[in-house]
């Protein structure tokens, strides 16, 4: 057996007949029909030209059919590459173009508007719609069962994921098997899952946290998960009446902190409440306690690396950390400036060593070798600290990267799209606090004055340009931005400044 993420699963099946997948008003999916329809799956995919270590790029709808298309895509040691169902075609143009897939599969209705940009990228275009149901399904459902699985080993790439960034464009993550089994193994120890298990799984399935933590969990632990399209307050309450966990980002649990029918009384079968992919606020842990009983547990992670923390399973969750180094994962704060370890109390540069730390960014030997140390740690670009317990606080970012409802946003592609607009003269894109957001994109412009601008002025164009969670909340304007002695703009003091405009 080779360390295909997919025969690591496979081989751990104890119960063929369990469901892995529940559909609501829908089919079960059980183990074995993982196993059958991803072996279709990937006779198709190699029918219309996948090679082991081609990249499968995938613009979709969450569908089971989905999921089975990621199993499919590691069986024929392809490489599995999700993107956001919000971006543009301007902007798929640029994953498929750096990328060069030989398969992009996309949603029917978005088929034509992508044409170009797969065609631009010399990828083969096939379909897949919300239902499973597309020209990908077609090929797959002719297809036969039986299908060898593709042997690689550990170091081999298995996802190749964007991540953001303060400048130029999103980097491709490279993540091996070896990254992703690793990591789902612990977490599985972590957080004590079993087979007795059942997620609530209203995550998208684009980026780490649905598609690696979430489903990789269930899979590997042979647990079942409640499979929505996406989140819903009515369909989460009904999911807990026989489910016991809940994964989430912070958006979730203050939602349904919202609705009346959160109490100890409708959250009593469930065992662990998750939470990740954007800070949580300390106000929402103590609500969400002091209604139902529970703690949530807060982890820390990011594409490059997984999940790297964790707070305690058994033992204190503490509110405004993200817990302990996972079994396995190094942990370090070092000065920015020096690169020399930092005591604890001291507040640096958090930087990460480990199985689940990602091989180094795609076609980009540069930004990998000056992110990725000799030595192993990967230099995070987030400020942290060690607490005299051993908790890594999070307590910034040195880029000024933006986290809006677990979705990266970085800022300077934003400002690219801003200051060409008529009546820009600059402008300056921040975070600032939100209730629901973690982090609301906001948007601080300088005008000329003439034509004078509204907030519409500049909200309007960017509709066509950027996904919407890119999109500004709000645009402020400002007669100039603040700058230090070398002239950079002081992005600190516009967030401080304008901390309060969502409260």
């Amino acid at each position: 057996m080779s360390d295909n993420l997919f025969d690591l699963f496979a081989a751990g099946i104890r119960d063929p007949e369990a469901v892995a997948i529940e559909i609501p008003a829908g089919e079960n999916i059980r183990y074995r029909d993982l196993i059958a329809r991803s072996g279709h799956m990937a006779n198709a995919l190699v029918e219309l030209g996948v090679q082991p270590g081609d990249r499968v790029a995938v613009q979709v709808e969450k569908s089971v059919q989905a999921i089975i298309l990621y199993l499919a895509t590691l069986r024929a040691g392809a490489v599995f590459l999700p993107l956001n169902t919000g971006y543009t075609p301007a902007e798929i143009a640029y994953f498929l173009g750096d990328a060069r897939p030989r398969l992009f599969v996309c949603d029917p209705a978005r088929q034509e508007a992508l044409r170009e940009a797969a065609e631009g990228a010399g990828a083969r275009i096939v379909t897949l719609d919300a239902r499973g149901q597309g020209s990908l399904t077609d090929a797959a459902w002719i297809a036969p069962e039986p299908f060898a699985t593709v042997p690689r080993s550990s170091d081999d790439l298995a996802a190749l994921l964007y991540t953001s960034g303060t400048t130029g464009r999103s980097k491709g993550a490279m993540l091996t098997h070896g990254n992703l089994v690793s990591n789902a193994r612990v977490l599985i120890g972590e957080w004590r899952f079993s087979d007795r298990d059942v997620l609530i799984h209203a995550l998208p399935i684009f980026h780490t946290h649905g598609l690696f933590v979430a489903t990789n969990v269930v899979l590997f632990s042979g647990a079942s998960m409640i499979f929505l399209p996406k989140f819903d307050v009515d369909q989460i309450f009904e999911g807990m009446s026989r489910a016991t966990v809940l994964m989430g980002v912070p958006t979730f649990y203050v939602r349904l902190l919202q609705d009346d029918m959160l109490n100890a009384e409708t959250t009593a079968n469930m065992r662990l409440f998750i939470s990740g992919s954007a800070p949580l606020l300390a106000e929402t842990h103590r609500e969400w306690r002091t209604r139902t009983g529970h703690s949530i547990l807060e982890r820390y992670g990011m594409t490059e690396t997984n999940m790297n923390a964790s707070n305690p399973y058994d033992g204190p969750r503490l509110a405004g950390t993200v817990g302990l180094p996972l079994p396995g994962t190094e942990i370090i704060i070092t000065d920015p400036e020096t690169g020399d370890e930092l005591p604890a109390g001291e507040i640096g540069m958090i930087e990460v060593r480990g199985p689940n730390v990602f091989k180094g960014y795609w076609q980009m030997s540069e930004k990998t070798a000056a992110e990725l140390r000799a030595n192993g740690f990967f230099i995070t670009g987030d400020l942290g600290k060690f607490d005299e317990r051993g908790y890594l606080h999070i307590v910034g970012r040195g880029k000024d990267l933006i986290i809006s409802g677990g979705y990266n946003v970085y800022p300077k592609e934003i400002e690219t799209e801003i200051d060409a607009l008529p009546g820009v003269v600059e402008s300056a894109v921040i975070g600032l606090p939100h209730r629901d957001f973690g982090e609301a994109v906001t948007a601080v412009v300088v005008a000329s004055g003439s034509p004078a601008l509204t907030e519409a002025d500049v909200l309007a164009p960017l509709e066509g340009r950027l996904a919407k969670f890119k999109q500004p909340k709000h645009v402020l304007f400002v007669d100039e931005l603040p700058r230090n002695t070398m002239g950079k703009v002081q992005k600190n003091l516009l967030r401080d400044q304008f901390a309060a405009l969502y409260d």
